[in-house]
């Protein structure tokens, strides 16, 4: 099983659900999304709202596979560009609290909640004796989604401090559990890539 991309551990069997087809809703809470292939378009690929609409711009020649990735990574796009407001560290405890209403009964209350420069390597951490939790500052910026996941993980370990099917069971109520957790394996992925010089043209 691949790893947890917070803390390293074992981690719950994945969702086999596909990726909704070309010009279908990619999300409920995004609206509709309407793929325009073009031939003039080479290799780049944009997006836009327009109304309650994402448009997205792909080359003809692409496949369905690369089409369905490149939407989600244009919508996960989209979402970080108009999440640019910073929370801090009153409005994330506000947020958790308002999480653990929603998803925990208010089971989970935490005693701190806040943004650490000393986590490089998780992206949040829990002290359930302390009933602290902690957010790595690599999370500002990226999509409201990811960071209501990572937070309602660390929520859910003042209930259940270790990662066995007690604990996932909680997290089965946020419904984007898996492609937050996708979004952050993406982003681990992405960074140990080695940085390769441009090819002629780019």
């Amino acid at each position: 099983m691949p790893a947890d991309p917070l803390h390293r551990a074992a981690s719950p069997p994945r969702s086999t659900k596909r990726q909704p087809p070309r010009g279908s809703a990619a999300s409920a809470d995004q609206g509709p999304v309407e793929v325009r292939r073009s031939a003039r378009r080479r290799r780049t690929v944009s997006a836009y709202r327009e109304g309650d609409r994402t448009i997205v711009l792909i080359p003809a020649r692409m496949s369905e596979a690369e089409e369905r990735r490149w939407v989600g990574v244009m919508l996960d796009k989209l979402a970080a560009q108009e999440n640019k407001r910073l929370l801090g560290d009153t409005e994330l405890a506000e947020r958790a609290a308002l999480l653990s209403g929603q998803y925990f009964e208010g089971r989970a209350e935490p005693t701190s909640v806040r943004w650490v420069t000393n986590q490089n390597t998780r992206w949040g951490s829990c002290t359930p004796a302390e009933g602290s939790i902690r957010l790595s500052h690599r999370l500002q910026g990226m999509p409201e989604y990811v960071v209501d996941y990572v937070l309602l993980h660390e929520l859910a370990h003042l209930l259940v401090p270790g990662h066995g099917p007690r604990f996932w069971r909680l997290l089965e109520a946020y419904p984007r559990t898996e492609r937050a957790r996708g979004y952050l394996e993406g982003v681990v992925a992405a960074e140990r890539l080695p940085h390769l010089p441009a090819a002629r043209g780019e």
